[in-house]
């Protein structure tokens, strides 16, 4: 899994980097080597939201693009939030590959009877 952390309105500290990186290690094991993330954190300027640590997640696997988008006003909570979201998207494209899977090893088997022509 190949890592970027970039920063928008903002420095990324080696903590908050140290940090993302902890908690996206999860994803590693569940992920292909190939995989690609990308992961800007970014603080929103407007005084009128309460949320302004933003946490948004591109993940580029074989084949799908997941993302993800997370604030609140804490950047930590922020990752923690994109972090979980993440998890539920990559594990449910897994289960959608091994369901495919599943089906298509069942009709190569012959264990599902061929669809009958309606008169």
């Amino acid at each position: 899994m190949q890592l970027q952390i970039k920063g928008k309105n903002l420095d990324v500290s080696d903590s908050i980097r140290t940090y993302a990186e902890r908690k996206l290690a999860k994803l590693d094991r569940m992920m292909h080597d190939d995989a690609q993330i990308e992961i800007e954190l970014a603080v929103e300027r407007n005084p009128s939201v309460a949320d302004n640590q933003v946490a948004e997640a591109t993940v580029w696997l074989k084949g799908h693009t997941l993302r993800a988008r997370e604030a609140s006003s804490d950047m930590k909570a922020s990752i923690d939030e994109l972090t979980e979201k993440l998890l539920r998207q990559v594990r449910e494209e897994r289960e959608k590959k091994s369901a495919k899977r599943r089906t298509a090893d069942k009709h190569r088997n012959g264990d599902v009877p061929a669809p009958q022509p309606t008169d």
